[in-house]
Formats: C-alpha cells, sequence, structure tokens
C-alpha cells in the first residue's frame, strides 16, 4: 500500500487524513507537515499520525498530497525540484494551480494530478474533481479516486474544465451558507427567534439536498411540487426572478471561474 504524505496539514488537509484513517489505512502509512509545532503535535496526538519535514515526507512518501495555499507554492516547489521523481505522484489540491506548473517546476516525468475538492470533506460529503496532467497514467488517476472516495464522491475529467468546478462545486458551499445566512436572518425579520429560524432552515436544507441526492428528479420537478397555484411560493419565487437572483448567481459564478484563471496565470513565466 502507498505511504501518502499531505504537505500542508490545514482543515482541507486534516480532513484527508482522518478520512483515509476511516477508510481502513494505517496512520503508520500516513505522514503530514505542518509549519507550526503546537498544530503537529496536536494533529499527532488526535490521529497517531507523524509529522515530518518535506524532505522526510518526500524521501518516505510514493504520495505528496499538495494542500498549502496557491501563493505559498512556489517556495514548495523550489524545494520538491531536488527531492522528488518520477516514482512519486504528485496531488494538487490547490486551487487554480495548472499540473503544466508542477511539470515545468519539478524534474521531467513526474506525475501530477490536479484535484478541486470542497470543504464538504471535512464531514466525509466533499465533492472532488480529478484531472491528469501529461504523465499521469490510469492507475493514478485510480489511486488519487480511491483516496478521495475516503472523503466523499469523485469525478473525473479533463483539465480545462477545472476552473469550472473550482467556481460552481469548490466555492459552491459558500454560496449555499450565504442562502442559508439570509433565510434565518428573513425568519428573524418575520419575528422568530434566531435559534427556531435556525433550526427551520437548516433542516429544510438538510431534506432539500437529500430528496435532489435520492430521488434523481430534476431540481425544477422538485421545485414545482412544493409551487402551489397562487400559493406562497410562486409569490416567493417571483420576487427572487424580480430580483435577478439566478442572474445574480450565474454571475458570481462566473467571477469565481475568472479568479481561479487568475490564479494560475500568477505563476506563468515567459
Amino acid at each position: 500500500m502507498s505511504t501518502i504524505a499531505v504537505l500542508g496539514a490545514g482543515k482541507i488537509g486534516e480532513a484527508l487524513l482522518s478520512g483515509l484513517l476511516s477508510s481502513g489505512r494505517s496512520a503508520d502509512d500516513l505522514l503530514f507537515t505542518e509549519r507550526y509545532p503546537e498544530r503537529a503535535e496536536e494533529l499527532t496526538a488526535r490521529y497517531g499520525i507523524a509529522s515530518a519535514s518535506v524532505p522526510e515526507a518526500a524521501k518516505r512518501a510514493d504520495v505528496l498530497v499538495v494542500a498549502v495555499k496557491p501563493q505559498d507554492i512556489e517556495p514548495l516547489l523550489d524545494e520538491l525540484a531536488t527531492l522528488v521523481s518520477e516514482q512519486t505522484l504528485i496531488v494538487s489540491l490547490c486551487a487554480g494551480l495548472p499540473t503544466k506548473l508542477y511539470e515545468r517546476r519539478l524534474p521531467d516525468g513526474v506525475p501530477v494530478v490536479r484535484v478541486m475538492p470542497n470543504t464538504p470533506m471535512l464531514v466525509g460529503e466533499a465533492m472532488s474533481a480529478i484531472s491528469a496532467g501529461t504523465h499521469a497514467a490510469p492507475e493514478h488517476l485510480a489511486l488519487v479516486e480511491e483516496m478521495l472516495g475516503s472523503v466523499g464522491k469523485v469525478v473525473k475529467l479533463p483539465e480545462s474544465q477545472q476552473d469550472a468546478v473550482t467556481a460552481l462545486s469548490g466555492s459552491g458551499p459558500a454560496y449555499f451558507f450565504f442562502l442559508v445566512e439570509a433565510m434565518i436572518d428573513a425568519g428573524i425579520l418575520l419575528g422568530l427567534p434566531r435559534s427556531v429560524s435556525e433550526k427551520l432552515i437548516i433542516q429544510s436544507a438538510v431534506g432539500a439536498s437529500t430528496m435532489l441526492a435520492e430521488t434523481g428528479d430534476h431540481p425544477v420537478t422538485l421545485r414545482e411540487a412544493v409551487t402551489s397555484p397562487g400559493g406562497t411560493t410562486i409569490n416567493a419565487i417571483r420576487e427572487l426572478e424580480r430580483h435577478g437572483v439566478r442572474a445574480a448567481l450565474l454571475g458570481a459564478i462566473e467571477a469565481a471561474r475568472d479568479r481561479s484563471i487568475e490564479l494560475g496565470k500568477a505563476h506563468e513565466t515567459d
């Protein structure tokens, strides 16, 4: 079984480590790097996984999962350039960073798989999209799919679609949280206690998402089932359309896609 090292044990990195343990991997087959000693000690105490320096992780692991912030990638790649070979699989969880960036900075032939996960990984319900770089073979994709399957669902797609995925599902949870926040505030505006409003909306969100996942019905079909002629829901929908909520969402997701593209271009060289 492969040894996996997570470079950057923030929330997403920790969630992946936790998921891998839950799926049956031994803590002895896992490593992580973390710049803050207190954080490293906390994670080792919680999961029994050893921390390591980047050189140590690169020497011991077959798979290096890069989970640092995009702005921290340059010094990490400088360090990895002398540590990895084509026998090392690089798995990038960094938003907006293309596989060609890694391929340009690392030794020739190093396989790279680009991943766009999202924060529901923290509760084992991630939606992750994976794409192969130039040197990544089907067995590399299969290994990454197995890894990420321990913390949610996985789709494979061309890397050219990754910026769209980043905008849609990578940032997607924030859109839902924003909507839930607004609906809770609406309940307070209508006179409900915050605790009651929160319980009503959060459970409604859970129920609606479960219906979407389990019935297989189109969202329009499910919405129409709630929308009676001349009723309360159709009046609410009319207001949402009048205020351009649908157009605002389309524009917001396009803006997120454009920012993802910018993040990748920031690391391009002439």
